[in-house]
């Protein structure tokens, strides 16, 4: 069995009370009453033979339904989440509004069992959120992005 890969970009920009990331809800059943640990970077999986910076890109659009910002890349490196999957990401520092994501979608059998085939959507909400904030709400395996990236420190 392969393993699994997502890639991703984490946009940053300067806000009134130090840096801030844009992060997205995970959409669906599961997260809909959650909060902390239910925001991620936005990504996605890619397979062996695509090279992740297009991955990141791809799903960037995917997720957001947005072209992905030019600026420079900055390789913040992977983690492994807690479900095994390797993840990694890019910051690049932007700005963008968040009322202006159009998240795509994913179907799922729902409820479990049912037979019934729902659509969900990837992100149900995009906000930016201080780097503190952030770390209470994002996966925990991703809070190391929110320490490597620049001028930036646990």
């Amino acid at each position: 069995m392969t393993q699994k890969r997502s890639a991703g970009l984490l946009l940053f920009r300067q806000g009134a009370d130090g840096t801030e990331v844009l992060l997205g809800h995970m959409g669906g059943p599961y997260f809909a009453r959650k909060d902390a640990g239910a925001w991620s970077v936005p990504k996605g999986e890619y397979e062996p033979d695509e090279p992740a910076w297009d991955a990141a890109r791809r799903e960037f659009r995917e997720e957001l339904g947005l072209e992905p910002p030019d600026g420079e890349a900055i390789d913040l490196g992977e983690v492994r989440q807690t479900n095994g999957k390797i993840v990694t990401v890019w910051a690049i520092e932007a700005d963008l509004d968040p009322a202006t994501a159009v998240p795509g979608t994913f179907t799922m059998e729902w409820p479990p069992h049912s037979g019934r085939i729902e659509e969900f959507p990837e992100l149900d909400r995009v906000a930016w959120y201080t780097v503190a904030r952030a770390r209470e709400l994002i996966v925990p395996a991703q809070a190391a992005f929110l320490d490597r990236l620049p001028g930036h420190s646990p």
